[in-house]
């Protein structure tokens, strides 16, 4: 183990996620389309990859911690990609418009005994 002092690398990375959070903010206000859920799932993984890099130490770890963190952003890449794809190439959903819809459910004509008594015997024919 080392005892070398981070807290120059800690201020660096404080500051780095405080204007990361306020990229979040303000992408937030701003509509990008198919794209906003890859613009916000881009941003969260630079955070949390700078948090699991240095204040859980992971970049000073051993190889086998590196190489699991590694293969988890390849995987998170390609799930990003799938949702890129999808939200892409997806077909464009149309929009229903439902006129005259009843504002109440219709009442019964007949009592419930009676339809069931007409229709057991529909059954029994």
């Amino acid at each position: 183990m080392h005892t070398h002092d981070h807290r120059r690398s800690y201020k660096f990375i404080w500051i780095a996620l405080l204007l990361l959070t306020a990229i979040t903010v303000w992408t937030s206000y701003h509509d990008y389309g198919v794209f906003n859920i890859i613009v916000a799932m881009g941003i969260a993984s630079l955070k949390a990859s700078l948090v699991a890099l240095y204040f859980m130490h992971l970049r000073y770890d051993n190889r086998l911690n590196q190489v699991v963190f590694a293969s988890s952003l390849f995987f998170l890449l390609i799930f990003i990609g799938l949702t890129a794809a999808d939200e892409l190439f997806r077909p464009a959903t149309t929009k229903v418009h439902i006129t005259n819809a009843p504002t109440q459910t219709p009442s019964a004509k007949i009592p419930v005994d009676m339809a069931v008594d007409m229709m057991v015997e529909e059954a029994g024919k």
